[in-house]
């Protein structure tokens, strides 16, 4: 099992019903649901970094777990069951995957948190959410009746994209200028997929088809300033070489980690010591049995010009370490909007319910609190910036991103609004 610092989207889940997708069930799919609950139970009851779970009596919990899933009506029921159980630990990584669906949905738009207010940050050409007028920069008020905010986004993430993807959703928007909100119904798009694929490589092409990390990275030089937009920490040596040789000369490095979910524990150290020039204690891991620290060690040929971060609300795990290291440390300034504050260590865990036909899911257990060198956790916390720099709707609306273009300024290069919005254009995921 890799060991991973990224911020599942999987955190919490919404408690309404989930639109039945198997109008019947069997016996058969309601054991091997059941037999996924004890699987799930037991792997949390032996790697959870926490013998106590917070308070939780987690045995109680499963028990009635089961007892609610003898008569649940649907697998997207059962799989709810699982799903909000789970999440009463309220742990960021402590997540249950369903099994791998025969189907890719998509809604055709993508939405974000700026401040307290959510926004749609995309909408995909040639999507029923064009045609039905759902715009960029609009303020998305409610969807299908539940208010988003900056905690439940995610769960609403959750509960529609893994647990039980909707044909349509009904939201409640305000456009830019515009004084009453409208109501749109949109339909989704769900394509069923052939041939047979591993659970973990469904989550993987999950992960990239909805933008989590779409790319490894991508970069913009203007004058000696590098513009560097790091989609994920999970990086392979190679990426990692290129990524640092791209840096290295720059009189400034503006490391874009906004909306970065995190990745590899092994990539924020090396991140650490190309950046760093001395050696940095990153964190101590809190785990079951004792406490382990990560040390950082400095390269021999790392950057040494100034540097600059930019966060926001999709910031999250191993950038919020590296953000929080470079205000802890003195190293640079962070610019943007407050992180997500979802930093834990875990690790996969396969689950397989083999009665008659295989039934695959997995389970992300947390296996380690992370405690920065302040004494602090930034778990439920989060990154707040040194500067508070937020887009508004209307930037949204026209594509600018003002919040690249004052780093570009405190680095001594001007780029205008509109024209910093054109360095790092959104790509929806094939």
């Amino acid at each position: 099992m890799k060991t991973n610092l990224t911020c599942s989207i999987f955190l919490c889940i919404l408690f309404f019903a989930a639109q039945a997708s198997f109008p019947q069930i069997n016996g058969t799919d309601r054991s091997q649901a059941i037999g996924l609950l004890e699987m799930t139970r037991s792997a949390i009851k032996e790697n959870y970094y926490d013998p106590t779970y917070h308070g939780v009596d987690i045995d109680f919990v499963f028990e009635q777990a089961k007892e609610r899933m003898k008569v649940a009506p649907t697998r997207d029921a059962l799989m709810l069951t699982i799903a909000s159980d789970v999440l009463t630990l309220d742990d960021s990584h402590t997540t249950f995957l369903p099994p791998v669906r025969a189907a890719e949905v998509e809604y055709g738009w993508t939405a974000g948190v700026i401040g307290d207010d959510c926004y749609i940050n995309h909408v995909k050409p040639g999507s029923d959410a064009e045609a039905k007028g759902l715009k960029p920069g609009d303020r998305l008020l409610a969807i299908d009746g539940f208010k988003p905010t900056r905690k439940n986004l995610w769960q609403m993430s959750y509960r529609y994209f893994v647990v039980a993807p909707a044909a349509r959703v009904t939201m409640t928007i305000l456009s830019p200028g515009d004084e009453k909100p409208r109501s749109l119904t949109i339909d989704t798009k769900i394509e069923r997929t052939g041939g047979t694929i591993t659970l973990r490589q469904w989550y993987d092409r999950f992960m990239i088809k909805h933008g989590y990390s779409r790319t490894a990275y991508e970069f913009r030089r203007n004058e000696e300033v590098m513009f560097l937009k790091l989609h994920t920490f999970s990086l392979s040596n190679d990426q990692l070489d290129t990524l640092t040789g791209k840096a290295r000369g720059s009189k400034t490095v503006v490391l874009d980690l906004r909306d970065n979910g995190g990745g590899s524990v092994d990539v924020l150290k090396k991140m650490v010591g190309f950046f760093f020039d001395k050696e940095v204690k990153i964190f101590d891991e809190k785990r079951r049995k004792g406490s382990k620290t990560l040390m950082s060690k400095p390269s021999s040929n790392g950057f040494k010009g100034d540097l600059i971060v930019l966060v926001n609300q999709g910031s999250a795990s191993a950038s919020e370490v590296f953000s929080r290291l470079v205000q802890l440390e003195k190293r640079g300034k962070v610019i943007g909007d407050k992180s997500m504050g979802a930093v834990m260590e875990s690790q996969f865990h396969e689950l397989n319910s083999g009665i008659g036909s295989m039934l695959l899911a997995g389970a992300s257990v947390t296996m380690a609190d992370l405690v920065m060198s302040d004494g602090k956790s930034l778990e439920k916390v989060g990154v707040m910036p040194d500067e508070i720099v937020r887009p508004t709707g209307a930037d949204l609306a026209a594509s600018k991103d003002p919040v690249l273009a004052y780093a570009a300024k405190l680095a001594g290069v001007n780029i205008k609004p509109e024209d910093a919005g054109k360095y790092f254009p959104y790509e929806w995921p094939k």
